[in-house]
């Protein structure tokens, strides 16, 4: 399996992701620069943290229209897989990859802290070495993460099963309080409707080392690993 981390100009968690994704996968990753127009050699595309063209416009607004995203676009339309962290998620709700979009914290500050977050999804290959309603801890920087959707799309997210984690307090309850950013329904991750994008507000590639504050980040991508390889077994 190979792995990309594409780079913007701004991005700064390219490397954290690259290194976390490298030491917890085994697998093979390679930074993608965002002029690149030929990602055929891999197996998942992954857009970090930062600010994207400094975010001007607003966040993710510029890079949307990277010569990458094109290609990116077409990876996800024929099944392969999209991770975007942070300002990535920011990037493809603008491209349209995934639905609703990130606003300002309702706050109006940047929010830098560790974060529980409830699994709701533990059927996709991202998610299932997780268990239902399980709770982890991944950090979250942001000061656009405001989840936002009109209430016919927020109504088809929650009936179509697109959320896969919700902001919630350390046993779980999803209450306001436990909201750090005003998030519509404490959605702090999404889906697309194949399964197969993946977009959410909080770091996971922090949470993949005890030295950085625990582990719970490795399930993402070892997961993610063991369902391509399976499927690829399965397709011999």
């Amino acid at each position: 399996m190979k792995f990309g981390v594409v780079i913007f100009p701004g991005s700064n968690c390219d490397a954290d992701c690259h290194d976390a994704i490298l030491a917890v996968t085994r697998q093979e990753v390679r930074y993608v620069w965002h002029e690149e127009t030929d990602i055929s050699d891999i197996d998942c595309i992954v857009l970090p943290g930062g600010f994207s063209y400094g975010d001007y416009l607003r966040c993710g607004a510029v890079a949307r229209f990277s010569p990458v995203m094109g290609e990116i676009v077409r990876h996800a339309a024929i099944g392969r897989y999209v991770i975007g962290i942070c300002n990535g998620f920011q990037v493809l709700t603008e491209a349209g990859l995934l639905p609703g979009a990130l606003y300002r914290n309702d706050c109006l500050k940047f929010v830098c802290k560790p974060q529980p977050l409830r699994v709701e999804r533990t059927d996709l290959p991202f998610t299932h070495f997780y268990t239902t309603k399980q709770v982890v801890n991944f950090p979250i920087a942001h000061g656009e993460g405001r989840f936002f959707a009109d209430p016919e799309t927020l109504a088809r997210i929650e009936g179509e099963g697109q959320v896969v984690f919700r902001y919630c307090t350390p046993d779980g309850q999803v209450t306001s309080e436990a909201n750090p950013n005003g998030s519509l329904k404490n959605i702090a991750g999404i889906c697309n409707e194949g399964d197969n994008v993946l977009g959410l507000m909080p770091h996971p590639e922090r949470r993949c080392d005890r030295l950085t504050g625990g582990t719970d980040g490795k399930k993402l991508f070892k997961g993610l690993v063991e369902s391509l390889l399976l499927k690829s077994i399965s397709h011999r």
